[in-house]
């Protein structure tokens, strides 16, 4: 018990679950903002596989951290576009065209990563973010070592998540996402373009995924290698349902999430005689704990995945 308390007291646990954590907060608000708009997103794995990718290429050929997320987010932009004109448009099938995403922009990555970058013995690399000490901040107790182990990425995804609970739940733009996500007709009757507020939220979301994709080779690492993602697209897509589509309760699921991935890291080194396989499911066992747990309260988007075309009832 002493060896758990050391760990949940140590200032790197919490530094390490802010930054696991930042990655998960921008792919969750990005599927959020989608989902409650109506439209559901499964290309979230690719095109944060994409977003990696695409933000570390630009650096690599001389552009600054800020412009590669920049790019980044253009190119899940555009993964957005893709997938707004075939869903909301053409009304297909939302599951099969955001998988049909996924695929497409992970193997783009892939080849245009083969095909750009030389091959050697070693990844190429590139000088990522560094952590940012805000005056005043770092001097506070406890909260102030962790917040300055940070970089810039991690302080825009929990402000944010802040901005976007204000929008969607202060502003007349939120109220006509929400609108759209649980009657287009009705929002359609009050002067609301329920495609527009669809595509807008599926770009912008597409967006936000790609960011987060772009964290891991800026800011957590400093190289790409095609696996990077690692399930963290679905682990986002579940994090909304544990969510009940709140941008608040989002922000917390990702913490969540990542101190149990952090905490099982720590725990290995000081647990003998467990398989590593045991700690590695731990937070994913937990995780489905507690989104059953939340899922049985979830109040889903009344029109969510359900096909908008105008003028029918």
């Amino acid at each position: 018990m002493s060896i758990v308390l050391d760990i949940v007291a140590s200032i790197g646990l919490w530094a390490a679950v802010l930054r696991i954590a930042t990655p998960l907060i921008f792919g969750t608000l990005g599927a959020l903002l989608c989902e409650r708009a109506g439209v559901l997103n499964l290309g979230i794995e690719g095109i944060m596989t994409f977003g990696a990718m695409i933000g570390w290429l630009a650096v690599y050929q001389g552009a600054d951290l800020w412009t590669g997320l920049l790019v980044a987010a253009l190119s899940g932009a555009v993964f957005g576009l893709l997938h707004a004109a075939l869903t909301v448009t053409l009304g297909l099938s939302q599951h099969v065209s955001g998988l049909g995403v996924t695929l497409f922009a992970s193997s783009l990555s892939y080849y245009l990563f083969r095909l750009l970058v030389p091959l050697s013995g070693s990844p190429p690399t590139i000088e990522p973010f560094a952590p940012l000490s805000v005056p005043g901040l770092a001097d506070l107790p406890f909260i102030g070592p962790v917040l300055s182990a940070q970089t810039p990425p991690t302080y825009l995804a929990l402000l944010l998540a802040l901005g976007l609970a204000y929008a969607i739940f202060r502003t007349p733009l939120g109220l006509a996402i929400r609108m759209t996500g649980e009657n287009p007709h009705a929002a359609e009757a009050q002067g609301v373009d329920p495609m527009a507020v669809r595509y807008g939220a599926v770009i912008v979301g597409s967006a936000l995924m790609a960011v987060g994709g772009a964290f891991l080779t800026l800011s957590a690492f400093n190289s790409f290698f095609p696996t990077m993602v690692q399930g963290r697209g679905w682990i986002s897509i579940a994090l909304v349902v544990f969510a009940s589509w709140r941008p608040g309760r989002a922000l917390f699921g990702a913490l969540l999430f990542a101190f149990f991935d952090a905490f099982q890291l720590r725990l290995q080194t000081v647990v003998d005689g467990v398989p590593y396989q045991l700690f590695l499911m731990t937070p994913y066992i937990l995780s489905i704990v507690a989104l059953c747990v939340m899922a049985r309260h979830a109040r889903v988007p009344q029109a969510l995945m359900q096909p908008y075309r105008r003028g029918e009832r």
